[in-house]
């Protein structure tokens, strides 16, 4: 679901053509950049490397389309290929290329998988999921059944945003940064020369007790101390001016899925299928539930 509204996103009109031949190749690319980098056959490394050319040859037909007729559209794809005066920059093929798969990359499951151990995790924690629930009837007591959510709304969900924080901090999805040293520098007693690469494997900071005491606890109040979020060692969504760009629509994504989600129905966990938290957050079988209405 993610998937396919990131890839709407994109490419409005063709995202349904598209789709059935885009995921199953995009999700081998996926594997490839996770896998060790050794080009044998049979390996995610070597399907990774041919699902990418099939993926390039699928972009690159797309823009070819665009280009051959006059409709007017209102999606990334069109704003990547715009030759608007105000475009100062203009993107060569390669680089809009370049440009989808990053977006689809870095959005589609983050957003995905941090709301499965949400779901997971409010599950296992009734008293939590109580919590969240007062916050979202509040709002839904203030509208008509058939209205929708909108910006304003997101502003009160607090304690939403703490499940969030708390959800991506014991579940990290993405596991580190990477970051380039600019100058030779001292770290702890070691060297590090100028030019190398850094690995800021941000897991282990986000179960580190001297920083989030009981770290193994899932523990939403902890982050209703905003100061938290203002902290040099608060990298969920990396740090810096390389901070995730996506960060808030990614958390306003997730926070429109729960008020759904909790306002409408409960659910169980059937089957107990296994997750897996190292060297990924994933459900290799599916986080399956049993789902009613509220």
């Amino acid at each position: 679901m993610a998937f396919l509204s990131s890839l709407k996103q994109i490419a409005t009109v063709e995202s349904t053509s598209i789709a059935q031949e885009f995921m199953p190749e995009f999700f081998k690319l996926v594997l490839g950049t996770l896998s060790l980098p050794i080009d044998l056959p049979g390996t995610n490394y070597r399907r990774g490397l041919k699902a990418r050319k099939i993926i390039l040859t699928i972009l690159k037909q797309l823009i070819e389309k665009r280009r051959g007729n006059q409709e007017s559209h209102k999606d990334m794809l069109a704003y990547l290929m715009s030759k608007d005066d105000n475009n100062r920059y203009k993107l060569s093929d390669d680089e809009i290329i370049d440009q989808i798969i990053t977006i689809l990359y870095s959005g589609y499951e983050t957003v995905s998988t941090t709301s499965m151990m949400a779901v997971k995790y409010l599950h296992d924690h009734p008293s939590i999921l109580e919590e969240l629930r007062k916050e979202h009837m509040a709002i839904r007591e203030k509208k008509r059944p058939e209205d929708p959510i909108e910006w304003n709304d997101l502003k009160p969900m607090k304690f939403t945003r703490a499940v969030i924080f708390e959800t991506s901090r014991l579940a990290t999805i993405v596991n580190g940064v990477l970051r380039k040293t600019t100058e030779e520098m001292e770290l702890n007693g070691f060297v590090v020369p100028k030019g190398w690469r850094i690995y800021v494997y941000t897991r282990e900071i986000n179960y580190d007790p001297f920083i989030y005491p009981d770290p193994l606890a899932f523990n939403p109040w902890r982050w209703m101390d905003k100061s938290l979020e203002s902290q040099s060692n608060f990298l969920i969504f990396g740090g810096g001016t390389r901070q995730c760009p996506g960060k808030e629509l990614g958390i306003a994504e997730i926070s429109t899925f729960l008020h759904y989600f909790i306002t409408r129905y409960r659910w169980e966990e059937i089957g107990g299928e296994k997750l897996m938290k190292f060297p990924r957050v994933e459900a290799p079988n599916g986080l399956h539930i049993r789902v009613s209405f509220y």
